[in-house]
């Protein structure tokens, strides 16, 4: 393929990536032949150029430098212009290893900025840009204790039998179930589950040594 061949593949895509990435983002294809009028494409122009403009100056130090050679592309570095700040990438477009064209995409970071400055500025007004060390702390987790009741009760709820109506088995099955949650090892556990199965702290001991069926 020719070199403007190559070049108009890219220059066909830049509408789509512009579509793809929004209003905020530049899209701009640059034929690197004609350094002083390489502008060939612009899309969503944030940065007020135009077709024919010239090579930015770090275009022109990649190239005089020949940083291309070894790599594919730069990415989110700072530009800036008249404007404003831009989070800018390039791709170096190559025919045969060849440095033929640039592929750059600008976001415009005016509005992220402005929007960054705006929420710091709400955090700094109600002192929520960080909590001081103080020698208070609190936990905002259920208890341990009352998430241990909580699920004894969940297991008793899905045998579908109440407390009083159970059968040994049937409370040996669910303390052997507990102990192999690790619901045993919580403390105060044992005296939790002999009071929701209404038996004695020394049952549970002896359901957990009986063959669960």
């Amino acid at each position: 393929m020719t070199d403007q061949e190559v070049l108009q593949l890219y220059i066909n895509i830049a509408p789509f990536l512009a579509e793809v990435c929004g209003p905020g983002c530049e899209i701009v294809i640059h034929d690197t032949k004609e350094p002083e009028h390489s502008l060939a494409a612009i899309y969503n122009n944030v940065s007020d150029r135009e077709i024919g403009n010239p090579l930015t100056d770090l275009a022109k130090d990649i190239i005089a430098k020949g940083s291309y050679q070894n790599a594919d592309y730069l990415a989110n570095y700072t530009g800036r212009n008249k404007q404003g700040e831009f989070l800018s990438s390039t791709y170096f477009i190559k025919n045969e290893g060849r440095l033929i064209g640039l592929l750059c995409i600008n976001k415009a970071m005016t509005a992220v900025q402005n929007l960054n400055h705006a929420v710091a500025n709400l955090l700094e007004l109600f002192h929520l840009s960080g909590c001081e060390e103080t020698e208070y702390s609190e936990s905002l987790d259920k208890p341990m204790a009352s998430l241990m009741r909580e699920r004894i009760q969940e297991i008793i709820a899905e045998s579908g039998i109440s407390p009083a109506r159970m059968s040994m088995q049937e409370k040996v099955r669910i303390v052997h179930r507990m102990d192999d949650e690790g619901i045993l090892k919580v403390k105060g556990s044992v005296s939790e589950i002999a009071a929701q199965l209404l038996v004695s702290v020394p049952t549970v001991y002896r359901y957990l040594n009986k063959n669960k069926l």
